[in-house]
């Protein structure tokens, strides 16, 4: 199969606008006007807002155990003066939110005179501070592109890998396993499995900064095919449907963490890697980094949240009269979570951890029905309320259109293909 990424159409350049505002405060000469008065408009930086080209500039990283003061003391201001710049912009932006790793840019002088820096709170947004009397700051943001995009993946190896290998943000991966969290177990992708899918990447300077909106996407394995259409009856409820107007959304999610993969299975004559004896594992484990959010599996309340032992910190919630789950070998609880809680489907409720009778970080996950226990791959959910009577006519057109992008670039794939072989024959 081969694997490609198509561009469907480019959507309009989304220039976020570059917010002004200044509340410093007035009694430390703040300006609360325009960004460089004296500059000529056209001479001013269209990002960053003022005149840089008399000027120098440096590019930095945040460092450990740097705080902002320290910062612009380094880059040649006073103690006193990074006191009042920090003090004055204090409402613009809280300067102790600085991260580690996090770029900043300094303008300097020909006087070798800090008169500006730039923080990048994240790939977008930006703030500027003005350090020279009268202090101000102000935020800006790159312009992003959206662009509505194709890809076709059939697994090969992983998912991550093939989604590399078809020109596709891996971020897409996270986006398809929330939509299809209901549907499909995605620690059990087979070789052969295959996405299609209509989607909106943001892209800031070249890189993906999200994948904004899944369109469509049709999932197939073993001859089964799995569309998911997105369709908003603007009711704050479910966005996402399948052919037939049903909610992707189910009683229960497939898994209780994001993409990793099963350590270790459901059964009854597993060998315990620590004590060595065959005894049954009546869950799932799945091997994850230490810290990684756990969450429920659908609504209930937190009956236990405490140590036990060898399962080490454990959560148990009873979600109906039939269901109860239970996540052990947490390194801590979330906030809030204790008995008596009530919890809704999605929310974190721990973190990934090796407490208790563990040889390394996972989820131990377990899964009882009427008190006896079942396998968690194996559970059926039922599905959330369907779409609207009302909303099926447009539903279905929608589906239609999107269906036939798929089938066609599906077909010229094959035309493409088969052109390549007649190719290869006549060399």
């Amino acid at each position: 199969m081969m694997k490609r990424t198509i561009y469907i159409s480019i959507a309009v350049l989304a220039a976020l606008s570059m917010a002004a505002g200044c509340g410093c405060n007035q009694e430390n000469g703040a300006d609360t006007g325009s960004r460089e008065e004296a500059a000529p408009e056209d001479r001013r930086d269209p990002l960053w807002g003022f005149v840089t080209d008399s000027l120098e500039v440096k590019e930095s990283k945040v460092r450990r155990g740097d705080f902002f003061a320290e910062i612009l003391m380094r880059e040649g201001l006073s103690a006193r003066e990074a006191y009042n710049l920090s003090d004055a912009c204090d409402s613009i932006f809280d300067v102790r939110s600085i991260r580690i790793g996090n770029t900043y840019r300094t303008w300097t002088s020909s006087q070798d005179s800090l008169e500006y820096l730039a923080y990048d709170i994240d790939r977008i947004r930006s703030v500027v501070f003005r350090c020279r009397e009268p202090y101000t700051a102000y935020h800006v943001a790159r312009p992003v592109l959206t662009r509505t995009k194709s890809v076709d993946v059939t697994i090969e190896s992983s998912l991550w890998n093939d989604m590399l290998a078809a020109d596709a943000s891996p971020v897409l991966i996270l986006a398809l396993s929330d939509i299809y969290a209901w549907t499909v177990d995605f620690f059990g992708l087979q070789k052969g499995d295959r996405f299609q899918v209509i989607y909106d990447e943001k892209t800031c300077e070249d890189e993906v900064v999200a994948v904004d909106t899944v369109r469509y996407a049709l999932f197939t394995s073993r001859g089964q095919e799995f569309p998911a259409i997105m369709f908003d009856q603007h009711d704050g409820g479910n966005i996402y449907w399948n052919e037939k107007g049903e909610s992707m959304r189910k009683a229960f999610l497939k898994a209780p963490l994001h993409y990793s993969r099963i350590s270790s299975g459901f059964s009854y004559a597993r060998r315990h890697p620590i004590t060595r004896r065959v005894q049954p594992h009546t869950g799932v484990d799945y091997a994850a980094p230490r810290g990684t959010p756990v969450v429920t599996i659908g609504d209930g309340v937190v009956t236990s949240a405490k140590n036990e032992g060898a399962g080490g910190n454990v959560i148990r919630i009873r979600h109906n009269s039939v269901y109860s789950t239970a996540y052990l070998h947490l390194s801590k609880f979330a906030s809030g979570i204790k008995a008596g809680k009530r919890v809704k489907q999605g929310d974190v409720i721990g973190y990934v951890g090796s407490t208790g009778r563990s040889t390394g970080p996972h989820l131990d996950f377990r899964v009882w029905m009427n008190g006896s226990p079942i396998n968690p791959l194996k559970m059926q959910s039922p599905p959330a309320e369907p779409l609207k009577e009302e909303n099926m006519a447009a539903f279905s057109e929608v589906a239609a259109r999107y269906h036939s992008l798929v089938s066609a670039s599906d077909t010229s794939a094959q035309e493409s293909g088969a052109d390549m072989q007649k190719t290869g024959q006549a060399g």
